[in-house]
């Protein structure tokens, strides 16, 4: 359970990376995704968690 609350607060932790490091670029980035269709986003969406799968297995 450790290493899942570990897993988030890093995920907190890069989540806030640009926003704090460039706020204009985060502003832009954000503009962006509102213009995009659903299933545009959900397609994102699927791939995050591929590749996330993916280097979880690589790692474990």
């Amino acid at each position: 359970m450790d290493t899942l609350w570990a897993a988030l607060a890093l995920v907190l932790v890069i989540e806030g990376l640009l926003p704090f490091i460039s706020p204009g670029t985060w502003r832009r980035m954000f503009e962006q995704v509102l213009k995009m269709h659903d299933g545009q986003i959900r397609f994102y969406g699927m791939a995050s968690i591929a590749i996330g799968l993916v280097l979880l297995w690589l790692v474990r």
